[in-house]
Parts: structure tokens; sequence; C-alpha cells
């Protein structure tokens, strides 16, 4: 979440849903083109009508983090204690899809209101670097305890959290040092195919993941697919690392990357 503070002379009770999703286009940050495609074009739109639903009934920011926090972690308790079926896919699917759209809406109701803070952004921080890990851990237990793959294949979930644990921690802790030296990032947006690095940079959307696991009613199938969106993440790492190692040693120089 941000502090940044947009018009909030307009009572609740005056306005419109319509009106409030408007303001809220107005006080929404700008989307680099370079984003991964769901994330861009899906969850900050479901996440808008979730932030004036969540500002028409007085939720805080931080409440709002805690109802996607709920989603999210029913969702891995699904994965650990129930079976693998089409009906717990779904159940799974769908909690996921709104716990990543609420996560999209308490930081549009914080800009909305002006009462974003440092705290809401460690809360918001730490809910995701919970649930990178605690996804794949839990879907591991599941697989396991139900016998639903063979063993080798458990590795999958397993290097899929070694490998969503490094990138959120890559990008959060750059983002942090470009931030502590003045530097504003921005992702390239010309070319000729802007929309190309949004398709290529897919399998580290974490709203793919979330609508990969409608395949879990067939483990077999849905292990597989996981471990090529692990890979695909991975060769994202293995280019982006060397960059934003790059990156920050020119801040340490006085110069920005």
């Amino acid at each position: 979440m941000t502090g940044t503070t947009t018009d909030r002379s307009a009572p609740v009770g005056r306005e419109t849903f319509r009106q409030t999703l408007d303001r809220l286009g107005a006080a929404q940050k700008g989307a680099a083109r370079s984003a991964p495609a769901y994330s861009r074009f899906v969850n900050r739109r479901l996440g808008r009508v979730l932030a004036a639903w969540a500002y028409r009934r007085g939720l805080t920011p931080n409440a709002v983090t805690g109802v996607s926090a709920l989603c999210t972690f029913s969702a891995v308790a699904l994965l650990a204690l129930v079976p693998p079926s089409w009906g717990t896919a779904v159940g799974v699917c769908l909690l996921l899809v709104l716990g990543y759209a609420f996560d999209s809406a308490d930081g549009q109701v914080a800009r909305l209101t002006g009462t974003g803070s440092s705290a809401g952004e460690w809360l918001d921080h730490m809910v995701d670097a919970t649930k990178v890990v605690a996804l794949p851990l839990a879907l591991a237990v599941g697989l396991y305890r139900f016998e639903a793959v063979d063993v080798p294949w458990l590795l999958v979930p397993l290097a899929n959290a070694v490998v969503g644990s490094v990138l959120f921690f890559g990008m959060m802790l750059t983002e942090q040092l470009r931030r502590a030296h003045g530097v504003v990032s921005r992702a390239p947006t010309g070319g000729r195919l802007p929309w190309l690095r949004p398709v290529l940079v897919l399998p580290t959307d974490y709203g793919v993941l979330c609508l990969a696991f409608l395949l879990y009613g067939l483990p077999q199938v849905f292990v597989p697919v996981l471990g090529v969106l692990t890979l695909g993440t991975a060769g994202f790492l293995a280019l982006a690392l060397p960059k934003w190692f790059r990156d920050v040693r020119s801040l340490g120089r006085g110069s920005a990357p």
C-alpha cells in the first residue's frame, strides 16, 4: 500500500457505486505495459470492483488485506486437508482468485481514502511472502497424504516454493533499494509489440497459478502444468537476477539504473 492521498470529499452515502468506481479509476496507479497480462488486465479490474464494495462498507485497507488473507489461506487449508477432486479444484481456484483480487483492492482503498501507511504496506507484503511459500507446501502435503501422484512429482511444488520465494524477495528488495536511493522504477512501455512482454512473463503471474488450480481435479495433469510454470519462472529469474544486481550496484555508485 502507499500513502498517496486523493479526493476524499464525496461521502459514501451521496455517491453511486459507479461514481465510486470512477474515483477509484482516477486514484489507481498506472499499470506498466510490461506487467503480466492477468495481473494487469484482469486482477486490477476485479480489485477495483472489490475496492469499491469495501470502501462503501467502510472497510479499512488493513481489513481488506485480512479478507484477502482469509480467502487465500482457506484455499491453502483445503489443499492440505481435502483430497484432490474437481470440487476441491473449483473451490481452491475461486478462493485464490478472490484472495488475489482483494490483494489488489487493499492498496486501491488506501489510495482512495488517503489512509495508506508503512504498516499497511508491511502487512500486505507479509501476507504475500507467507502465501508464496505456504501454497506450494500445502499442495505438496496434500498430494503426499492422498497419494495423488508418484513421490518424485512432489519435487515440483517444493521447487515452486523456492522459485516463488526468491522471485518475491528479489523483486521487493530491489524495489525497496531503488526507492531508498530516490529511483522510481519504470518498466519499458515502448516497442512495436507492447503486448509481447506481458504474455511472455505469464508463467510468473500469480493469477495464472490461481487459474491453473482448476486442473487440480486431475493431479497427473495439474502437477506437470505447475512444473512448466515453475520452469518458466526460473527462466525469468535467470535473466532478471543479473540485471537486478547490476541495477543495485549502480545505485551504490550514485547513478540510476
